[in-house]
């Protein structure tokens, strides 16, 4: 089980106040549906249990899934499944997504968040660096973040210091939130072209976002729609972030018509 959990970078929280401060972070309501990727030993699934109406904790280490249901005895409304949280069918009806996940898997937890059609919300123990950079904390913003940021708001939760986690991880983590937007900051029949756009920006060619965009843009358009978004014509693309996205979308868009 060592092997295993050092090769999904599995660390353990105990400490009761961190593990209220996640819950704090996640807002669960009493009529919640949520879903817990990697609940290792159950000390945060039981936390949460409490505090919403149903909840269903997926864990691929066997050894720790087989002890689950012993440990979450008196949890009668937490339904534990054996088996990788990846590969499972996204609930139907509306629900959220919170875990201490194993930082081996962040990425793709993440995104299986962010295809999720009913998903509220998800509320994700990961390292600092990986909270802050898809955060913006950085002064940079990537790809992920842009192309979904009209439908997800990205907040950066509270730091958790790694001498809380068992094993000790070498770096510090952060809560992580991703909360859907009760209405896309564009139009749902925009985004589409939106993430076109965003997705041709990031693809690098020529050094800057004017360069990249001036392949397929008339370059005056092109520059009117950097000038109206604030952005510097020689900035690569990394500085340019999701609200001057949203300007650079709106003046190519309209020049386009």
């Amino acid at each position: 089980m060592a092997s295993r959990r050092k090769h999904l970078s599995q660390n353990f929280l105990y400490d009761t106040g961190v593990l209220r401060r996640i819950l704090r972070a996640a807002d669960p309501r009493p009529g919640d549906l949520i879903v817990e990727p990697g609940a290792g030993e159950g000390t945060l699934t039981r936390v949460l249990a409490r505090a919403a109406r149903e909840g269903i904790a997926y864990e691929l280490d066997p050894a720790l899934a087989a002890r689950l249901p012993a440990r979450l005895r008196h949890e009668r409304n937490v339904r534990v499944v054996p088996g990788d949280f990846l590969t499972a069918r996204a609930p139907s009806a509306p629900f959220a997504v919170v875990g201490n996940i194993p930082y081996s898997r962040t990425t793709a937890i993440v995104r299986w968040c962010l295809d999720a059609p009913a998903l509220t919300s998800a509320t994700l123990v990961t390292q600092l660096e990986f909270a802050r950079g898809r955060t913006g904390r950085f002064g940079t913003w990537p790809l992920l973040t842009v192309v979904t940021w009209p439908e997800f708001d990205w907040r950066l939760g509270p730091r958790l210091d790694r001498r809380h986690f068992v094993p000790v991880p070498r770096t510090d983590s952060a809560v992580l939130r991703l909360v859907r937007r009760e209405a896309p900051l564009l139009p749902r029949r925009d985004l589409p072209a939106y993430r076109a756009l965003v997705t041709e920006g990031f693809t690098g060619v020529g050094g800057s976002l004017r360069a990249t965009l001036g392949r397929h843009h008339p370059a005056p358009r092109v520059r009117a729609a950097l000038a109206a978004a604030r952005v510097p014509e020689n900035a690569p693309v990394g500085l340019v972030s999701p609200d001057q996205w949203r300007v650079l979308f709106h003046h190519l868009r309209r020049a386009r018509r």
